[in-house]
């Protein structure tokens, strides 16, 4: 080989010696950035990782606080509920004691009448005096009274009977069997003290024979909550209004309609009127619990649908559908 050529071999050779020496040198900052990256990399898991489980402790924290808050706001619901209805049968029992009070009051006042006539007629007899007019007189005045007494003791015996079954059923709430439009004219006895200061009339109409095992105290309150929601929603003061019951059968199932010919529910709240506490008389003392309550008393205790139908200016009708034997 000439010196010439190997000359040239040798300045290749450095040649690609230095373009090595450049990829190596390449090679070692690219690792070194790669080690850096990868350190970063690992860094940056370990940070999220770490944020992940701090995150997965506050979740956990968030899910617990949230579980005791729906726990206790189940709890003030059912307590609420329970004080909606201990509310409405403490009025119950106001209005029917205020009821029962008149013609009890009647009684005792005919009957003290009744108690002098006869002194004075025992007076006559012992004194031989006893006068024919006198006599005539007393037959009158016990007929009368004798009368308006029985009446009188057998209104309040109305009163109270329907009360007391109208109030057991809503404290024990236990399943039987019994007709539901008699029912039904028990629990509009017991809340006829609501009516006395209003011109409304209440009816209840349907086959007196159809019969459902289910829960009376539930279909009281149920029954009570939509009169009393009438009375506070669907009437300006001094308006006439007629509400009503209506039974009836369908197969396997009962359907109870109940009407109003009130103001109606505007649509843009006809949705809105089963959510609890919403209310559009809450200065007349609406809580807005009537409604809701007896929406999930039919939905869960009763295992039935309800629904509503409203017109304004042309009232309300609710439906309820329970199945006439409820399984436990």
């Amino acid at each position: 080989m000439q010196p010439r050529d190997l000359n040239a071999e040798i300045k290749q050779l450095q040649k690609e010696i230095r373009i090595l020496a450049r990829k190596l040198e390449r090679s070692e900052t690219d690792r070194a950035r790669l080690e850096i990256t990868n350190r970063n990399k690992e860094s940056l898991l370990k940070r999220v990782i770490g944020e992940l489980q701090t995150s997965q402790v506050i979740l956990e924290k968030k899910g617990a606080d949230l579980e005791q808050a729906f726990n206790e706001l189940s709890l003030m619901q059912t307590k609420l509920v329970e004080v909606e209805t201990m509310a409405a049968l403490g009025s119950l029992v106001a209005g029917v004691a205020h009821e029962i009070s008149t013609p009890v009051g009647t009684s005792i006042t005919l009957a003290s009448t009744l108690m002098d006539e006869t002194q004075l007629l025992l007076a006559g007899l012992k004194s031989g005096q006893l006068r024919r007019s006198l006599l005539n007189n007393y037959i009158e005045i016990a007929q009368e009274s004798a009368s308006l007494i029985l009446s009188n003791l057998n209104r309040a015996g109305a009163l109270v009977q329907s009360f007391k079954q109208v109030a057991v059923d809503q404290s024990s709430l236990e399943k039987r069997t019994f007709r539901v439009k008699p029912y039904l004219e028990e629990v509009m006895i017991s809340l006829s003290p609501q009516f006395k200061q209003t011109l409304h009339t209440i009816a209840v109409k349907g086959d007196d024979a159809i019969e459902i095992d289910s829960y009376p105290g539930a279909l009281a309150q149920i029954a009570t909550n939509l009169v009393t929601n009438s009375l506070l929603h669907a009437y300006l003061p001094n308006e006439q209004g007629i509400l009503w019951f209506e039974v009836i059968q369908q197969n396997e199932y009962i359907l109870i309609q109940y009407s109003d010919d009130g103001m109606g529910i505007p649509e843009n709240i006809l949705s809105k009127v089963f959510e609890p506490f919403f209310t559009t008389a809450r200065e007349k003392g609406g809580t807005g619990l009537g409604l809701h309550i007896a929406y999930n008393l039919v939905t869960q205790k009763l295992q039935g649908r309800m629904d509503l139908e409203s017109e304004v200016g042309k009232g309300t009708q609710f439906n309820i559908r329970l199945p006439q034997s409820i399984h436990v």
